[in-house]
């Protein structure tokens, strides 16, 4: 049974994932309500079922591949409310790896991509509002030097930055007010980027 805090955080995830997309500047290729292809291929093997197309993903897949792929593998089930969505959101868009990494940099520990229990101590005597602030400008500062880096992935900027926003704003610590209507910008979505490890080209180390 989903937890009362992963169910909780959902719905501002699959606001912003919406729905199927194939962009030819992203790198994951098909993806439907932010699953794509190829994590649904893997997660379909592993349950002992036939692949099929994303487009027909169910909403029971969905909610299970995001608590399994992306709630339980960064630890948001052991951070405190509001720190859990930022976690949650970031391990969807950005993977699980460079999530923690993230944390821990908010967090200011040992930043090892290792949820372990300096990591757990940490968050749990942190001040909240500070430590989500300080995740999510670091986030925002790696988009803007992967667009950099990367200048054909500018399509997906305005879109990763109204999604920052929205989730500073829905959790208080102030940016853009959150509206009803995600704006994806010009691309028309969020596109998601390789967790660590993936995409050699997608891993850029904090200054």
């Amino acid at each position: 049974m989903p937890s009362l805090a992963f169910q909780a955080a959902l719905p501002f995830v699959l606001r912003w994932e919406g729905g199927y997309v194939d962009h030819p500047a992203d790198p994951g290729g098909r993806t439907n309500k932010g699953i794509t292809q190829g994590v649904y291929d893997r997660w379909r093997v592993a349950q002992g079922l036939p692949a099929r197309h994303v487009r027909l993903i169910d909403d029971a897949e969905v909610q299970t591949i995001y608590e399994t792929g992306y709630w339980i593998p960064p630890r948001c089930d052991l951070l405190r409310r509001k720190l859990d969505l930022v976690h949650f959101d970031t391990a969807v868009n950005m993977g699980p790896g460079r999530a923690v990494r993230f944390l821990q940099g908010a967090l200011r520990c040992s930043v090892d991509g290792a949820f372990g229990s300096r990591t757990e101590l940490a968050a749990a005597e942190c001040e909240l509002l500070p430590t989500i602030e300080a995740y999510c400008d670091a986030r925002q500062n790696y988009y803007r030097r992967l667009t950099e880096r990367r200048p054909e992935l500018g399509v997906f900027l305005k879109g990763w930055t109204n999604r920052i926003n929205a989730l500073k704003s829905e959790v208080g610590v102030g940016g853009l007010e959150a509206t009803l209507e995600a704006d994806f910008g010009e691309s028309g979505y969020i596109a998601r980027v390789p967790d660590l490890g993936i995409d050699p080209a997608y891993d850029i180390e904090e200054p």
